[in-house]
């Protein structure tokens, strides 16, 4: 880890104020802890702007397994994007509907096409990507 830097930031009274409600809310003990959040989340945000950088995430989605075609579908798709599947939680939800999480890594465009793709399929009920990092870019 580097060394830590300490550095002032001036910023209106009213904004301060809402700040440090937010850091009530979100239980932190300090602003220093709050702001390093905030500058890695949008780091973090830059990185999944960049097409061919390496990055994880996860692709979570909820289904109607009787869908005719579906589940084997869904399976083509992950088999096709094996390189980036790391793996998946399969869930039975009730009879019918079943959810599913699929740990990913790659670059952000296949990452980005898996989703889209899974998204796209008759029978999904909702998909969303949650992107995250490696990490590597943050120490």
């Amino acid at each position: 880890m580097s060394e830590i830097v300490r550095f002032g930031v001036s910023i209106p009274e009213s904004l301060l104020e809402r700040f440090d409600q937010y850091l009530q809310r979100k239980h932190y003990r300090n602003r220093s802890e709050a702001i390093r959040d905030l500058i890695r989340e949008k780091l973090v945000e830059e990185e999944w702007r960049e097409s061919g950088r390496e990055v994880v995430g996860t692709i979570t989605y909820v289904y109607d397994h009787h869908k005719r075609e579906l589940t084997d579908r869904l399976i083509d798709l992950q088999h096709d994007h094996y390189a980036q599947i790391i793996s998946t939680q399969h869930v039975h939800l009730d009879h019918d509907r079943c959810l599913e999480v699929i740990i990913v890594r790659g670059a952000v465009s296949a990452i980005r096409d898996l989703a889209d793709r899974i998204k796209a399929l008759k029978g999904i009920l909702h998909c969303s990507l949650s992107m995250t990092t490696t990490g590597k870019n943050l120490v």
